[in-house]
């Protein structure tokens, strides 16, 4: 368990490299949370303002058509601001695997000449989200557990259509085939370094919520109210940064995995051996 655990933490800092390099791969992920944000406010934010909290109550009665429909817009809309962004991080990242020197404009052109493909791959996540939503939904407990590892298998089936989609002029069903054969090929089924990479992200939001905490209820109990506010503040900016860095260095990691088992080169500080063994195979 420590080596398999040495070896992600490997994998962090070296993904970590090109993240350092190209900080500015952060604004990715930081428009994809704000623009995910902005499709939640714009499917639950009528349905609060005119009928309450639940959704249920405007007729969207549990598995209804009416529901359904609304959590298929969601679900696609939802998926492809997060696959668009993603793809302009992943092609920016590809940029600095190839030796260059990446902007986040060619990421977004890179997003932009595939948006057709990113749509047709958020549509089949949608469709597979809302199954799963469905199956929890009808079959109680046991539907929860079934939909959970469903959701895992799609999660490991999926880790790198991105970065095909991003490298590939391939349709969305064909990029999903190709996902699928390069993990089952090359590393099997156990994504060791990318459970690294939230095993690492957690402990780190998990120590700063304590630290934050800690130190805000410090200064509210001595009386100094202005100082607790910006203990408060500070602790949920480091967190979403935490989350912001999470989300990059995941990408990154997708992208360097995939050039890998397609056989392309890598640059330092990636090391072929290191990533073999960051999967164990069956």
């Amino acid at each position: 368990m420590f080596a398999k655990f040495s070896r992600s933490w490997s994998l962090i800092k070296a993904s970590a490299s090109v993240l350092r390099s190209d900080s500015e791969l952060l604004v990715f992920p930081l428009l994809s949370s704000v623009a995910a944000l902005l499709v939640l406010i714009t499917f639950v934010g009528p349905v609060v303002l005119l009928q309450g909290v639940d959704p249920r109550a405007a007729g969207y009665e549990e598995m209804s058509w009416p529901m359904l429909v609304w959590m298929f817009g969601f679900y696609l809309v939802n998926y492809f601001v997060i696959f668009f962004f993603n793809s302009a991080l992943v092609g920016a990242a590809m940029i600095r695997l190839d030796g260059g020197n990446p902007s986040v404009a060619d990421g977004l052109r890179i997003a932009m000449s595939r948006v057709g493909m990113i749509f047709g791959y958020a549509a089949i996540a949608a469709t597979v989200g809302l199954v799963l939503q469905m199956v929890r939904e009808r079959s109680g407990a046991l539907g929860r557990w079934i939909s959970g590892l469903l959701g895992m298998a799609w999660t490991v089936a999926t880790f790198l259509v991105v970065p095909v989609l991003v490298s590939q002029r391939i349709g969305p069903v064909d990029a999903l085939k190709e996902s699928a054969k390069l993990l089952r090929k090359t590393w099997g089924e156990n994504l060791i370094g990318n459970g690294g990479i939230g095993v690492v992200g957690g402990l780190a939001v998990f120590g700063t919520i304590i630290v934050g905490v800690a130190a805000s209820a410090l200064a509210f109990v001595s009386g100094m109210m202005a100082l607790g506010v910006v203990c408060v503040v500070m602790t949920v900016l480091a967190v979403l940064v935490i989350g912001l860095i999470q989300s990059a260095l995941s990408a990154i990691y997708s992208a360097v995995l995939y050039r890998y088992a397609s056989g392309a080169s890598l640059p330092p500080p990636f090391e072929p051996k290191l990533l073999e063994q960051a999967f164990a195979s069956r």
